[in-house]
């Protein structure tokens, strides 16, 4: 079957914080996927496809510390203490999903990259738990304020999911890039599934689960 082919890179949209996508070799949903959506159009954007890799150099492809980078957390969400409530864009967040105290998170200014992993629920679960470096890295929790633009093309298992795209347009707002760069990346993915759904209009498709 055909795929949908993400545009060339015409502008690169500028972004200080390197952004490491790690797909799963199997990630089956091939036509609206967004990993090679957004390699296309950020400036400072790597992918990498496989399951594992020996430590985070490895995967960065140049020497890199994991102090240094953050990881888009796949836990069960925000452990908060009863009462509180999550209406930040983002927290750092400890192994369990709890929100860091404020010396202990790190200084957004140092941080040289954020990691974020591509396949569907259970195949970015692997790829967590198949690299055990990732746990050496700061952990980053996202609190979009609306669903995926994907609707029923993508179930989801949880609201706050979002396609890969989206939620590294997400994280590198909350950390401080440019809006205007998130909000292209938002618009770029919105005109992708207009295209996509124009395509495929009239045939039948299964919406692929995550």
């Amino acid at each position: 079957m055909s795929t949908t082919t993400p545009p060339k890179k015409e502008v690169l949209l500028s972004n200080r914080l390197q952004i490491l996508i790690l797909q799963h070799p199997q990630e089956p949903d091939k036509e609206i996927g967004t990993a090679k959506l957004a390699l296309s159009h950020l400036a400072n954007c790597k992918l990498q496809i496989g399951l594992s890799w020996p430590n985070l150099s490895k995967a960065v492809g140049a020497p890199s510390l994991p102090k240094e980078w953050a990881v888009v957390y796949l836990g069960s969400g925000a452990q908060l203490p009863e009462g509180k409530v999550f209406t930040a864009p983002m927290m750092f967040c400890g192994n369990k999903g709890q929100p860091l105290d404020y010396g202990k998170k790190p200084k957004v200014s140092e941080l040289k990259g954020v990691i974020v992993l591509d396949g569907t629920w259970s195949q970015a679960k692997t790829l967590w738990w198949r690299n055990a470096w990732l746990l050496k890295c700061h952990r980053i929790i996202l609190n979009p304020t609306a669903a995926s633009l994907y609707g029923k093309l993508r179930k989801e298992p949880r609201r706050e999911c979002l396609s890969t795209i989206e939620s590294i347009a997400e994280v590198l707002q909350a950390l401080g890039e440019s809006k205007e760069t998130s909000a292209a990346l938002r618009s770029i993915f919105s005109e992708f599934l207009v295209e996509y759904k124009d395509k495929f209009k009239g045939k039948p498709k299964s919406a692929p689960k995550a």
